[in-house]
């Protein structure tokens, strides 16, 4: 990769800011690149501080998706609440988790909502949600409290922490969006185990109180020091108009070169792409969160103690959260969309393996399945939002990467509500099946997500070195 002779700079010379110095950079199709502030410089701390950040409070809002169904059964015992009420929840829950994320992203990216803001309302959310486990007199409340307020609120966490981290890492986002993503699953590990094996009727408003009261205290400081770079920023180290001496950063933009330009939401809307990506979204977040929903019960369907069953769902959260981080990496290494059809096709497979590990009886084939089913239901988070920027920009990350996550609002209800329907009509042979042939389709879709207005290069034709504009999808 050699300098772009057609780029020019768009200003002669350094521009003085309250940070310090920079200047705009033009390529060849127009992209703007401002350069010359390092991290430092604009918030005072490395930028690393801007991925573990994110991740503490991603790991505050996890327990409310992943640890839920662990406290089903007390539950249903302490408010006489039905298994189908509380499955709803959830479904509810991810409703407004996902539907947060498009206007969230919008008043993010307008500067009308700071990320310090966001970040307190979501630990607000998460607050009220546990309360109303607790306290609830009825049903109704809870809906309105876990389903709606704390689904809201872990949506505003969401949205800012995992695109704060690619405004940040704008050369190489895919392992650190991994890495930050993972918190939304381990973060769980522990109340996983608390809410089945020590939250009884005797304590459970207790325990649902403190933890919300800490969840709440966690979020709320890992957020109160976030900070975005201005527009169009670029790590002074990186000159984006030739290539780079870092071998890890020189291969993590030829393998997903960034955009060819700063789409915003309703142009990126009008390219097929973007829904191609909605709906694959769609259906494996529904895989994963069938799985999520209906482990514990299957699993304890089939004869495998309480205790085995949890340690499967910790497990489960464990691999879910690792394999995001290693599968940003790994993604950063061989490509976004190479990647996604591998994960792809471990998610389906996995949803066969729970179903024949359980049937069998197996209890190491049982925990396996699940862990590979966490792994590859954990793993397509990170990539479409590592993707997302990829093929529209960082600029408006938040609101582009809001519309595919909006996809989420049918699967969390179509995986954990509908997917109860399912299991009473088909049995849990059926649902599986189902879910694992829709995990295998996706990977056929995502054979076919390429990046907008980047020419794909002809066969049998050597590609010759690029800048980082011209580089293939």
């Amino acid at each position: 990769m050699t300098a772009d002779p057609l780029s020019t700079r768009s200003t002669p010379g350094d521009t003085r800011t309250a940070h310090g110095s920079y200047r705009e950079v033009t390529d060849s199709r127009g992209r703007v690149y401002r350069i010359g502030e390092t991290d430092s410089d604009i918030m005072g701390r490395r930028r690393r501080w801007m991925v573990i950040l994110p991740w503490v409070g991603m790991m505050g809002i996890s327990s409310a998706e992943y640890a839920f169904t662990s406290a089903e059964e007390t539950l249903h015992k302490a408010h006489l609440w039905s298994s189908g009420h509380i499955f709803w929840l959830m479904g509810v829950w991810v409703f407004f988790q996902a539907a947060v994320a498009f206007p969230a992203g919008q008043l993010r990216e307008s500067g009308r909502l700071p990320a310090r803001s966001a970040m307190l309302l979501g630990a607000v959310g998460t607050l009220l949600g546990y309360l109303s486990l607790a306290y609830a007199p009825h049903v109704i409340v809870a809906y309105f409290g876990f389903g709606m307020c704390s689904g809201i609120g872990a949506g505003l966490v969401y949205a800012t922490c995992v695109n704060m981290v690619g405004k940040w890492y704008p050369e190489r986002k895919g392992g650190k969006t991994g890495f930050v993503n993972g918190g939304f699953a381990y973060g769980s590990v522990p109340f996983v185990f608390l809410f089945t094996s020590f939250m009884d009727l005797s304590n459970y408003r207790t325990v649902l109180a403190c933890v919300g009261a800490g969840l709440c205290l966690m979020v709320a400081t890992a957020g109160w020091f976030f900070r975005d770079p201005p527009k169009n920023w670029w790590p002074a180290h990186v000159d984006p108009l030739k290539q780079t001496d870092d071998p890890k950063i020189r291969r993590a933009l030829a393998k997903n070169p960034p955009a060819v330009k700063q789409y915003t939401p309703g142009e990126a809307a009008r390219t097929p792409v973007m829904w191609m990506m909605w709906f694959c979204l769609l259906c494996t977040a529904g895989i994963n969160i069938f799985g999520i929903a209906f482990q514990v019960p299957f699993g304890k369907d089939m004869g495998f103690a309480g205790g085995i069953v949890a340690t499967a769902m910790s497990l489960k959260a464990i691999v879910n959260g690792t394999g995001r981080g290693v599968i940003g990496w790994i993604s950063d290494q061989c490509g976004r969309r190479s990647t996604l059809i591998i994960v792809c096709l471990v998610l389906g497979t996995a949803q066969f393996g729970v179903l024949v590990s359980g049937q069998m009886g197996s209890m190491p084939f049982f925990l396996f399945c699940s862990m590979v089913s966490g792994f590859g239901g954990g793993a397509i988070f990170p990539l479409f939002a590592a993707m997302t920027a990829d093929y529209f920009g960082e600029n408006h990350n938040a609101a582009n990467y809001g519309i595919v996550y909006s996809s989420k609002l049918i699967s969390g209800l179509v995986g954990s509500g509908l997917g109860a329907v399912v299991v009473a009509a088909w049995d849990y042979k059926g649902a599986f099946l189902l879910a694992g042939s829709i995990g295998l389709a996706s990977a056929v879709l995502a054979l076919f997500l390429k990046a907008p207005g980047r020419p794909q290069p002809r066969r049998g034709v050597a590609a010759n070195p690029r800048p980082l504009g011209e580089d293939m999808a």
